[in-house]
Order: C-alpha cells, then sequence, then structure tokens
C-alpha cells in the first residue's frame, strides 16, 4: 500500500482529507508547520506527500527543499486553493511532481497520489498549461519522428486529452464534435502504437507536451 504523509495547516480540511484517503493508503504522519513536516518526512520516508502550497513558516516550498537536501527522491504532490500560475510553477521548480487544486474529487485524488507513485507528473486540466509555457521556453522540443506522425488538429487533441480533459470537453474546446474527437484519439493510438488513453497520457507527459 501506497505510504502518504499528508501536511496541511488548515485542521477541518485536515481531517478531511484523512478521511478521504484513509482506506485506499497508509497514512504515515501529519503535520500543520513547515518545521514538523521536514523532521516527520524524513523520519517516516512515504512514498507520496501530499503538501498545502501557502503555511507559515515559508509554505510548501520550504518544506520540499529542505526534504529533498537530505532525499532528493521523495515524491511531492501538491494540493492547494490557489491556482495561480506563479505559485504551480515555484512549487514544480521547486520539486514538486504535480500541482493539484483543492476543489479535486476525492477519487480523483486518490488516482493523482497513484500516478505521482508512479513517477508521473500530475496537474488539474487549466494548470497544465502554466507548466507547459512557463517551461517551453528552457526546455528544447527535440525531433521526435513519432510526434511529426501527427496532424497539427490530432496533435492538440493529444495535448487536451493528456491534460484530462473528457471528448466531450476536448469538443467544446476545440468547436468540433465529440465523433471527429474520438476519430482523432483513435487515430493518434494507432499512429503512436498505443492501447489506451492512460498509455496516450504517459506519453505526452514523458515528451513534456501536456
Amino acid at each position: 500500500m501506497i505510504k502518504v504523509f499528508l501536511v496541511d495547516d488548515h485542521q477541518l480540511f485536515l481531517s478531511g482529507v484523512k478521511a478521504e484517503l484513509d482506506t485506499s493508503f497508509e497514512l504515515v504522519g501529519v503535520a500543520s508547520d513547515v518545521d514538523d513536516a521536514i523532521e516527520d518526512v524524513r523520519a517516516t520516508l512515504p512514498d507520496v506527500v501530499l503538501i498545502d502550497v501557502h503555511m507559515p513558516g515559508g509554505g510548501g516550498l520550504a518544506v520540499i527543499k529542505a526534504v529533498h537536501e537530505t532525499h532528493p527522491d521523495l515524491k511531492f504532490l501538491a494540493l492547494s486553493v490557489s491556482d495561480a500560475a506563479e505559485d504551480v510553477i515555484a512549487m514544480i521548480r521547486a520539486g514538486a511532481r504535480g500541482y493539484v487544486t483543492k476543489s479535486i474529487q476525492p477519487d480523483e485524488l486518490a488516482a493523482a497520489i497513484r500516478r505521482v507513485n508512479e513517477g508521473d507528473a500530475v496537474f488539474s486540466p487549466r494548470l497544465a498549461g502554466f507548466v507547459l509555457d512557463a517551461f517551453a521556453e528552457i526546455v528544447p522540443a527535440p525531433m521526435d519522428p513519432e510526434l511529426d506522425q501527427l496532424t497539427p488538429r490530432e496533435k492538440e487533441v493529444l495535448r487536451q486529452i493528456a491534460r484530462g480533459y473528457s471528448y466531450k470537453q476536448v469538443a467544446r474546446r476545440l468547436s468540433i464534435s465529440i465523433k471527429t474527437v474520438e476519430s482523432h484519439v483513435s487515430a493518434v493510438l494507432r499512429k503512436l502504437q498505443l492501447s489506451s488513453r492512460y498509455e496516450l497520457t504517459r506519453w505526452a507527459t514523458d515528451r513534456r507536451i501536456v
């Protein structure tokens, strides 16, 4: 079972998250301030640390930076009320593997924790664009024969699907029909020799084109 540590200075929210996750994960600890979080995370060595962004004493940034000095492989998933681009970018640059907002549904949060544990990068759909924009200038786009097989529209559908949007949402965002979205996804899967939407998302994430 995946070991999870919770860091949040809002006790009511902390209790709620703990109750939601208690049956699906091994909760190895909770902390509500920066110093306790740093000490206890190092002591328990969880698989995933679910961490708030804004807390007294430096917030989630301070915790990630301090823990990564001694345990650089520990995985952090930011969970915040903030969807500000500067918060998302700062947490990712500090070393968080993902960033989701507190409006996330319990089952989606559980799925995000599992994906981070597996090594994936996870973001709430509208936040992925912030990360893409922030790192586009410093991460050169490598030549990719597989990606070059896709048409511009297929690439756009690929990005939208990988960001977590449903077929219906993609259709609305791109002003095309759901059937057209399905056709594009089928074409992308065939060209990339992938078998599922999950594999497609991982493929896009690995190449930082989400």
